[in-house]
């Protein structure tokens, strides 16, 4: 299907296929079976420059946005869903720091997460708050020029392997979710350290790590917008970080798909192969079709949200303001219900496509030097992570009661 993008769009979309096969193919096994990070595989991401791919220019970005992300993302994960993670993650922390970061925050961390020199991570899980961030029990107190922070996160994609660390604690714990704040916490600040390394399912080939914060001081320079929106910090960085989630579902679904359909072609069972009889043939469809459903919305949403979000980048570098401030002087609509759509839609069908791949493959589809049953395992991380899909059933239902009770109430006030 042709998607109409752009000549760039498509050098980006071939390049990262093409780092993806050569770079990332041969050291997936790898690195999954022994859970170790890809440094190696990172360096030439980096000097193919598609870290750099969805921000500005001002910043030693390429100056595309989530669409050329998401490109980025689909492909890698075509391959292997842990290794691109570490290119998803690093855009998941620089997301927060361009949308709520000063000129100051931005100018100072951007170029280097732009350039791959540095990774970045999100961090805002703890053991008692999961899908419910409002019970965070992390705090931030102000001490003079720093925030002492204390507390500990958990199931930090990008562990111990980030430069940048963006950080939500309690700075008011009497005023519930409107006493979160955001903070930027770089590795190295003293009293920040990691606990446990995670042993995982899927995603193996990134880090999850445990945080820990004991009297750790953070400049205070370093609070993102101000105190008490952390909160907000998240739900805007996820209503624009969602669709790389559908991304790394969409890529991991595809790549099963690609491996399924060369084994099944070849593999004669009753004199004749396999993808000939009637049963394979409709699990087939229903794969094939699926995919290409959730890449339409992945497209359409991206499409969507660069056109409201890049004038906005644009006003806000050009003059020094803060990204989030200038959303809210151009009222530009926040696409919560389309982001929650494509990602919790994206993701059913990734786990369903991968899941009917290793039925497809049979015996050979459930063992481990087949790496169909890597994308199962793979896949299944993202129907849980920056909201489990429940919870964005749940996002999207709210917004679409909302959106018709207001126009059940323009039409009660024109009539």
């Amino acid at each position: 299907m042709d998607y109409e993008l752009t000549d760039t769009q498509k050098e980006i979309q071939d390049l990262a296929r093409q780092v993806a096969v050569r770079d990332i193919k041969p050291v997936r096994e790898k690195h999954d079976a022994e859970g170790t990070f890809p440094w190696e595989v990172v360096k030439k991401m980096a000097a193919a420059d598609l870290y750099g791919v969805y921000l500005a220019e001002a910043y030693g970005g390429l100056g595309g946005g989530l669409m050329e992300q998401v490109l980025v993302i689909e492909q890698l994960s075509r391959v292997c869903g842990g290794i691109a993670l570490a290119f998803a993650a690093t855009g998941l922390g620089a997301l927060p720091i361009m949308l709520l970061g000063n000129a100051e925050q931005r100018r100072r961390y951007i170029p280097d997460l732009a350039s791959g020199k540095k990774l970045a991570a999100f961090s805002i899980t703890e053991p008692a708050a999961g899908s419910d961030a409002t019970a965070t029990k992390t705090t931030a107190k102000l001490d003079g020029e720093h925030y002492v922070l204390n507390g500990t996160k958990i199931f930090v994609s990008n562990g111990e392997v980030a430069d940048t660390y963006v950080v939500f604690a309690s700075t008011n714990p009497a005023r519930g979710a409107r006493g979160v704040s955001a903070f930027i916490v770089e590795k190295g600040t003293p009293g920040f350290g990691f606990g446990k390394k995670e042993h995982k399912m899927g995603i193996r080939a990134n880090p999850t790590y445990e945080l820990t914060f004991q009297n750790c001081r953070v400049p205070k320079k370093n609070l993102l917008y101000r105190e008490g929106y952390g909160l907000f910090t998240a739900q805007t960085t996820f209503d624009c970080s969602r669709p790389g989630i559908a991304a790394q579902a969409l890529g991991i679904a595809q790549g099963a798909f690609d491996e399924t359909i060369s084994y099944i072609r070849q593999r004669r069972q009753f004199g004749q192969p396999i993808s000939s009889f009637q049963s394979i043939q409709h699990m087939l469809a229903d794969c094939a079709t699926g995919i290409e459903t959730s890449r339409c919305l992945l497209y359409a949403t991206a499409r969507a949200i660069d056109k409201a979000m890049k004038p906005v980048y644009d006003k806000a570098i050009a003059e020094d303001a803060i990204v989030y401030d200038v959303m809210q002087t151009m009222d530009v609509k926040r696409y919560t219900k389309e982001s929650a759509m494509v990602k919790y839609y994206a993701s059913d069908v990734a786990m369903k496509v991968t899941t009917d791949c290793v039925q497809m493959c049979g015996g050979i589809g459930y063992m481990a030097d087949f790496p169909v049953e890597k994308f199962m395992r793979d896949a299944k991380i993202t129907q849980i992570y920056e909201g489990t899909n429940q919870i964005q059933r749940n996002e999207l239902a709210a917004m679409l009661i909302k959106e018709a009770a207001s126009k059940a109430s323009a039409e009660a006030v024109a009539a």
